[in-house]
């Protein structure tokens, strides 16, 4: 029997690690052609986990041709050539050797936890679709996606976002850049559209891709700049209102007060509200957004289940005013649903059973641990005397203002000699600003655990400390 310590703590779930084990077994040759492999029971006892996590790992395995199946007999492995295994060992051996990893805390923002997904509860539910709804699966899917799972998204926005929507308000599309693409395609590509500044980079892109004219929106400690909103001229604006990204603003009501009253001014006036990480909010009560505040319909509200679920799960949606749902039909009702059939109707099971809400608070309880964790070595420790952290009450990073002498490029590059990656703050500007701030980094920590977030704070301070 296998010898393999499995990681509980790793973010790699455990039916990657095994698979990844068994597949390098096979390839090294430790597991010889035509072996027969211990049946799934037996394995799930020895290893002391679910026999769904050794199905799904041996599928994998079979998907891609290292092993087959034989009724009645077992699994047992596909003959693979002695050259192909020399040439695996080979390969591997050189790339080890060519391409050393530098890079040993790389504090990303846009890393999701993934082990901590509920791959048993999702493949169970996957079998109850593909059981009790196999013929569904092979419909067209409206475009505005399965109703089951507007349905789903409409109760979930009502009860924890404070939103009264109908499920003909929701549209389903395979993430919110393609999503802000048809909102572009629906209110004209001429209009004057205003993007954060700074702000995630994509989001520029997408609006410059799609538009004739877009404007930079200086930001202040409430956020978006509804000064400098009117003195561009401009009639839709992309704001983050319940966590900027990168500064980690959390826009105060009387900001979204008088965004709303902007855009009531004029007929044409709308507000994207982008709300990429609302779930995670660490700190009081979650503040309303903007679409709830909205009595005039000015507000198409944006958001997208992988932050919350997984960087794969590519399924986002946007909620419409009614009364851009009769011109979404006639002008952009010809497009299809981008979003698997199979991926909704489980979605939609997902939440309808109550594994959702379960998630978000469980992930929620991770990352605040996390973000303490990384907040209390930083003030704590020797990094104390001369960092600054903001940007602490809700999502996944953080800002950390250096006061060591050190410019942005000095702070990057000190960091990477230690091992560790930050990003600058400048990296995030779409638009040149007079006063740029030259020593402040942005940290993402949910994509390391507690102890690697302490370790890489430990290499901070090596790299700062002169």
């Amino acid at each position: 029997m296998f010898t393999l310590n499995l990681d509980t703590s790793s973010k790699t779930p455990l039916y990657m690690q095994l698979y990844s084990y068994l597949r390098e077994e096979i390839k090294s040759g430790n597991i010889k052609n035509g072996e027969r492999l211990p049946s799934k029971r037996a394995l799930s006892a020895h290893l002391k986990i679910s026999m769904i996590t050794v199905e799904t790992a041996y599928a994998q395995l079979m998907a891609e041709g290292y092993i087959t199946s034989k009724p009645g007999s077992g699994f047992y492995v596909e003959c693979l050539s002695e050259e192909y295994i020399f040439d695996n060992k080979t390969q591997e051996t050189e790339k080890a050797f060519d391409e050393p990893s530098e890079i040993i805390y790389d504090f990303r923002t846009n890393r999701v936890d993934t082990s901590v997904f509920p791959f048993s509860t999702w493949a169970k539910l996957s079998r109850e679709v593909l059981s009790e709804r196999s013929a569904d699966l092979l419909n067209a899917c409206p475009p505005q996606g399965i109703l089951s799972l507007r349905v789903r998204i409409a109760e979930y926005l009502k009860e924890f976002r404070g939103m009264a929507v109908d499920p003909e308000q929701i549209v389903i599309g395979a993430g919110s850049e393609y999503l802000t693409g048809l909102i572009i395609q629906l209110l004209g590509r001429d209009n004057a559209y205003g993007v954060e500044n700074p702000g995630y980079s994509k989001i520029y892109n997408i609006f410059s891709a799609h538009a004739s004219r877009v404007f930079p929106i200086p930001m202040d400690e409430k956020g978006a700049s509804a000064d400098a909103i009117s003195g561009f001229g401009i009639n839709v604006l992309h704001v983050t209102p319940s966590h900027h990204f990168p500064l980690g603003i959390v826009m105060p009501v009387s900001r979204r007060l008088e965004l709303l009253r902007w855009a009531d001014f004029k007929e044409d006036r709308y507000i994207i509200e982008d709300d990429y990480d609302g779930e995670f909010r660490y700190a009081g009560r979650p503040i309303p957004t903007l679409q709830s505040m909205d009595v005039h319909e000015k507000v198409i509200y944006i958001s997208t289940f992988t932050k919350s679920l997984a960087p794969s799960m590519r399924i986002s949606y946007m909620v419409l005013p009614r009364s851009l749902c009769r011109r979404f039909t006639v002008r952009l009702g010809f497009y299809s649903c981008t979003v698997p059939v199979f991926e909704q109707l489980t979605l939609a099971k997902f939440m309808e059973k109550g594994h959702y809400d379960r998630h978000i608070n469980r992930m929620k309880k991770i990352y605040r641990q996390r973000r303490d964790v990384l907040c209390k070595k930083i003030s704590e420790g020797r990094l104390g005397d001369f960092v600054k952290v903001s940007g602490c009450d809700a999502g996944m990073h953080l800002l950390l203002t250096v006061e060591n002498g050190m410019n942005q490029s000095e702070l990057l590059s000190s960091a990477a000699r230690e091992g560790v990656k930050v990003y600058g703050l400048s990296e995030y500007y779409s638009f040149p600003v007079s006063a740029l701030q030259e020593n402040t980094v942005v940290v993402g920590f949910s994509g390391l655990n507690t102890q690697q977030l302490i370790r890489g704070a430990e290499a901070l301070e090596r790299a700062w400390i002169r």
